[in-house]
């Protein structure tokens, strides 16, 4: 056996919900060029779990499906009251939120097709509630109840915010949403196939997946760019700052993919919403600043920008809490993580790698008062 770090270019399963090929990222086959453009992120939600795209009847039932089952228990409302709220990050609290959500299922250990299917609608219609409820509870407002005449996008930023958004702003909050809502075997979605090939249940493979994504280095990225971009301050200061961070071999965020060579094909519509949004409330120079950042850092490292890089400036431009970020990757990847688990089940075996053995060998026990 030779072991690789990280498991890289490692084949652990087959799947036929997206792929990764020459830099092509694809949902079930379809190009994330023709979605990101074309598609709402009902449809992308629906074309994961389904394998394919809805007609207009099935996009009809399902979004109303969705929105039927969008409010929270009010356990769960009540549980963001119990500790201090200030002082606990948004992934903190929704990976807890999602295993509280567990407890109030009767069908959570449920395990056959159809209630496993059920409690993946229940799951993504309520984390987007889950993540506006904490936001606002923790700034001392009331959560606002979803709205069923809203599509997904805009009822987030709805609840978020207590206003209708613009359609600019859904454009661009529905863009992201289809761009994260997958991408092959990543750290949190190999967790939740780990997690529910033990069958366990859909909760914990979630639960698990929130876990995962928390770190830096996978779903935290876009909030280390904005913490960046808010230091750096102003477009003269970006070459300066770039290049003493590099000169003192400083991690810069945002740039760079494990599977990509040439490039995020995601970055680039983040990038156009990025100038589109920035210009709309006044803040271009977060645009122009992470143009800039860019310019300085692909030029000397070689290493092109990836999703999270421009979505920081998005969300930002949306009047997000920069420490919401992450939540709301999870918004949208918890359908990806729900398309794998219920792949998973569908033809599962135990996840159980071996390791290569590095440590000492031939050793012999010692009765303790014998060690020196």
């Amino acid at each position: 056996m030779t072991a690789t770090r990280g498991l890289e270019g490692v084949v652990a399963t087959t799947s036929s919900i997206s792929s990764i090929i020459d830099d092509t990222l694809t949902y079930v086959g379809y190009n994330i060029d023709d979605l990101a453009n074309n598609a709402s992120f009902e449809e992308v939600i629906y074309l994961l779990w389904h394998l394919k795209l809805p007609n207009a009847s099935e996009l009809k039932e399902f979004t109303e499906l969705l929105a039927a089952n969008a409010e929270l228990p009010k356990e769960v409302i009540e549980h963001f009251k119990m500790y201090n709220i200030k002082e606990v990050h948004p992934m903190a609290a929704l990976r807890s939120a999602v295993s509280l959500l567990g407890l109030y299922d009767d069908k959570a250990d449920v395990m056959e097709d159809k209630e496993n299917y059920l409690k993946a609608v229940r799951l993504q219609a309520k984390i987007p509630t889950i993540v506006t409820s904490f936001a606002r509870i923790r700034n001392g407002q009331e959560p606002i109840a979803p709205r069923q005449d809203l599509g997904f996008a805009a009822n987030f930023l709805y609840m978020l915010t207590g206003k209708d958004p613009e359609p600019v702003e859904v454009e661009a909050f529905n863009k992201a949403l289809v761009l994260h809502a997958d991408h092959e075997l990543n750290a949190s979605t190999f967790t939740a196939r780990v997690c529910v090939a033990t069958l366990s249940d859909v909760y914990s493979g979630v639960t698990a997946a929130i876990g995962a994504l928390k770190g830096p280095l996978h779903g935290g990225a876009n909030e280390q760019v904005m913490k960046m971009l808010t230091e750096i301050g102003s477009v003269d200061k970006a070459e300066e700052y770039i290049l003493d961070k590099l000169e003192k071999k400083e991690k810069i965020m945002g740039f760079g993919h494990r599977v990509y060579r040439q490039g995020d094909p995601r970055a680039k519509h983040l990038k156009e919403m990025s100038k589109k949004l920035t210009e709309l409330t006044g803040q271009s120079k977060y645009y122009e600043m992470s143009v800039k950042v860019e310019d300085v850092f692909t030029s000397n490292k070689g290493l092109p920008p990836n999703v999270d890089f421009y979505s920081a400036s998005v969300y930002h431009s949306l009047g997000i809490d920069h420490d919401l970020f992450t939540p709301i990757f999870a918004v949208s990847r918890v359908s990806g993580w729900l398309a794998h688990i219920l792949e998973q089940y569908s033809n599962n075996r135990l996840i159980r790698p071996r390791a290569d053995y590095v440590g000492p060998g031939k050793q012999q026990y010692v009765p303790v008062e014998q060690r020196g």
